[in-house]
């Protein structure tokens, strides 16, 4: 099987590494983020031939056209393991139809009840097995255990901490914003079982998180301590990891070839995707997914009032400096660096010198400028919009008065861009987590109450289980997910709040490169 070789997005990396270490390493050395050094050829008869599988099997295809580096049989059982019974829905990632020309991409039905999940089922199979292997091409052990640690604005956090809980050969550490994520986005996390698990708040926002956990993949000297003192590799299963990207594109060739299949698109029919997006990963899948074959003629940018990315695409220039981060009711999309635009910057132009150089003005400057060619090369296959608090509060509440339909918050902010920038194409909205994570302003939504105003005072303390009774009084057809029921009813088992800073999150993963240490050797807990 030809296998495809990864390359750095700011040229430093002198390695030209297979999947296998990019997924363990997380980061390229220096900054950058790993792409493929090449994308596989794939013509529409392939694409659309995904119809006959069973979704498991459509992304071990993903993979092999990538060309890994890992067995086929382990790729075969990975890919069965993560697409399981764990997931509600046996079609793993359904279309729904919802409208005239308009239909849903419902990525909700796994454990965590968000998208995250369908990457990070398989990730972390992938990642123990490069790290307990060894590397058929240099005959070195894969690094022994390692550390992985992410940032979270909310649905990351829990999907991973699922994924990883008693993985072998892995550690993980996340952060989250302490005031950025919903209540049930937190008890997910600090709830969640696993020896091999640790979770913090941090002081601060998820820019704040992300730039902590970037910094210290930078920072030899932390590397270092944790591979003398513990035996400990670092890595991320953030989507600054290819190896979260890679599953990400399956649902967008899973879905594209569903559409095929069943008539709505025709042998040379195009449709428009529209994504909620934060840190720009979810959308990047989709244009892989684009450049691959999947008829997929523009890509919608949906933004909240957040706008960064909205205003970047506009004018071509990316400004973070003077703009502070707006609470809405779609936390997880409350970023303003967005990371994974670097790899869509390299893909567009393959200068790693001037993707080097954008980045490092942003770090300085707060800002930087790719000039007029590149944001209307962008603009051919990509639009974008935002909506505000309270038009995405109106849009739960239309959409269930409509059809029956209960949206979380991120998905509303894509349906609503989504209508205001549709054209004669069939439109397909990104359903990106269930509604009953964000209880408290779906609540607000059909109660016509305001983003900033109180909830009705009968629900005291806002306990979660009282205010998803709110929601079905009003929604009684609408059920809520096992996993996200009677949360506040399990034992909290992470309870530490870390200062915003490097120093601060550095010490604390250090304790938890210890304290792992002595749970693998049986002598602490």
């Amino acid at each position: 099987m030809r296998r495809i070789h990864y390359a750095d997005t700011r040229g430093l990396d002198p390695d030209a590494p297979l999947l296998s270490e990019v997924i363990l390493r997380g980061q390229a050395r220096g900054g950058g983020l790993y792409v493929p050094a090449e994308l596989p050829l794939v013509d529409r008869s392939q694409l659309d031939a995904l119809a006959d599988l069973p979704y498991h099997q459509r992304v071990a295809r993903l993979m092999a056209w990538f060309g890994h580096d890992y067995d086929p049989d382990f790729i075969g059982r990975a890919t069965r393991d993560a697409y399981g019974d764990q997931f509600r829905n046996r079609r793993i990632s359904p279309v729904r139809e919802v409208g005239a020309g308009e239909y849903l991409l419902e990525l909700w039905h796994g454990p965590s009840c968000a998208f995250k999940d369908l990457a990070l089922q398989l990730m972390p199979a992938l990642l123990s097995e490069s790290a307990g292997r060894t590397d058929p091409q240099n005959g070195k052990a894969g690094d022994g255990e390692r550390l992985i640690v992410v940032a979270t604005s909310g649905d990351t956090g829990k999907a991973a901490l699922e994924g990883f809980a008693d993985r072998p050969h892995t550690r993980l550490a996340v952060l989250y914003p302490s005031a950025g994520v919903s209540e049930l986005q937190r008890l997910q996390m600090v709830t969640q079982e696993g020896s091999n698990l640790a979770v913090f708040g941090v002081r601060g926002d998820f820019d704040t998180c992300q730039e902590i956990a970037r910094t210290l993949f930078a920072d030899a000297t932390f590397r270092e301590q944790l591979a003398t003192r513990f035996s400990l590799g670092l890595s991320s299963a953030n989507s600054i990891n290819w190896g979260r990207l890679l599953p990400q594109i399956a649902y967008y060739l899973s879905a594209s070839a569903d559409l095929v299949r069943s008539g709505v698109l025709s042998e040379n029919g195009w449709i428009d995707f529209c994504v909620p997006t934060g840190n720009f990963g979810n959308i990047l899948a989709a244009w892989y997914a684009r450049r691959l074959g999947a008829p997929i003629r523009r890509l919608i940018c949906a933004c909240n009032e957040n706008n960064v990315l909205h205003d970047f695409f506009q004018t071509g220039t990316y400004r973070v400096a003077g703009r502070e981060l707006a609470r809405t009711p779609s936390p997880s999309m409350d970023i303003l660096v967005a990371c994974n635009l670097e790899r869509l910057l390299f893909e567009l132009t393959g200068d790693p010198e001037a993707v080097r150089g954008w980045m490092e003005e942003l770090i300085v400057h707060g800002s930087y400028e790719v000039g007029e060619s590149l944001r209307s090369e962008m603009a051919g296959f990509l639009v974008s919009d935002w909506v505000s608090n309270d038009e995405c509060l109106a849009t739960i509440r239309e959409t269930y008065s409509e059809t029956g339909l209960l949206l979380d918050p991120h998905t509303a902010v894509a349906r609503r861009v989504g209508h205001r920038l549709r054209t004669s194409d069939p439109l397909l909205v990104v359903g990106t987590a269930h509604w009953a994570k964000f209880g408290p302003d779906v609540l607000r939504a059909l109660e016509g109450i305001g983003w900033d105003d109180p909830l009705p005072e009968n629900l005291g303390s806002g306990h979660p289980d009282m205010i998803l009774d709110a929601v079905r009084a009003h929604a009684p057809d609408q059920e809520v997910p096992e996993p996200l029921a009677g949360l506040a009813d399990r034992p909290v088992r992470h309870r530490e709040l870390l200062e915003g800073t490097v120093s601060a999150v550095g010490e604390a993963l250090i304790g938890v490169g210890f304290a792992l240490r002595q749970v693998l050797a049986g002598i602490g807990g």
